[in-house]
């Protein structure tokens, strides 16, 4: 069967295959970095969004300078703070920073377990409801263990997600770059009536 003729974007991204294999392997070979290291990359990871929290902390409250109502001044410079301080937190010490959000990491699996595990028991009737409750129960256990090993989980869980996130991300850029190398040129197939 004949494919369609690509859109003139998909043309333009499909003569550019070569930057997505190449940023693919490049996060992938990152993520086996990370995977390799992976209390250097929970410390990037937390000092990353240290760095960000501070710009925006910044950004929040230079906004509400600039506000002209009292109270609206008072909650964005309020927000503002609260980020520069939790920011400047995470920079100055990365790992007990990573330690509270592993721990909010292994709160957040767990109820996003016990949720997935309800909805999918209340949907018994006429539906594939074990996949939802397989996968609560698959995120919750997640979750547990990384609470049960808290606070030594901490040193490993940010890095870990880290690089199993640039690895996926790498194949997907990378799928993504070979799929669009092999796209075909050829006209669409008209089709006639008999």
């Amino acid at each position: 069967m004949l494919m369609p003729k690509l859109s003139p974007e998909h043309e333009h991204l499909r003569m550019r295959w070569g930057w997505f294999v190449a940023l693919g392997l490049i996060m992938l070979i990152a993520g086996i970095v990370a995977l390799g290291s992976v209390l250097v990359a929970t410390v990037v990871s937390v000092l990353l969004v240290g760095w960000m929290m501070i710009f925006s902390g910044l950004a929040e409250i230079v906004h509400g300078m600039g506000m002209r109502n009292w109270n609206r001044f008072f909650f964005w410079v309020l927000i503002g703070v609260l980020y520069l301080l939790a920011g400047i937190f995470a920079v100055m010490n990365p790992l007990l920073a990573s330690s509270v959000l592993t721990l909010l990491i292994a709160f957040g699996l767990i109820a996003a377990g016990i949720a997935r595990i309800v909805l999918g028991t209340s949907m018994r009737r006429g539906s594939a409801w074990g996949w939802p409750v397989a996968s609560g129960i698959i995120t919750l256990l997640v979750g547990a263990m990384i609470l049960f090993g808290w606070p030594a989980s901490s040193l490993y869980t940010l890095g870990t997600f880290l690089g199993i996130d640039l690895i996926f991300t790498g194949l997907a850029w990378l799928a993504l770059g070979i799929g669009l190398r092999g796209a075909a040129r050829q006209e669409p197939v008209s089709r006639t009536r008999v």
